[in-house]
């Protein structure tokens, strides 16, 4: 099930604040510029930085470009 639409515009990072990459195929939502991931369990994004998971620069490569090919938007506007 996808997140809520509504939901995925107010989403930011807990970090910087910034906004997230929603990979809904991953369960997943994406800060790039921090190259951290926050999973999504049971539709509930878990929004810790404690439990977000690092990337190294080959999956954050993947992610990027994933989220070019498929036309996935940051959850808002900077």
């Amino acid at each position: 099930m996808a997140l809520d639409p509504a939901l995925l515009e107010i989403l930011a990072c807990p970090e910087d604040k910034g906004p997230l990459l929603y990979l809904a195929d991953e369960d997943a939502l994406y800060n790039p510029r921090l190259h951290r991931r926050y999973v999504i369990r049971d539709d509930i994004p878990i929004m810790l930085i404690d439990e977000a998971e690092a990337v190294d620069d080959a999956e954050h490569e993947r992610l990027v470009a994933k989220a070019a090919a498929e036309g996935i938007t940051p959850t808002f506007e900077a």
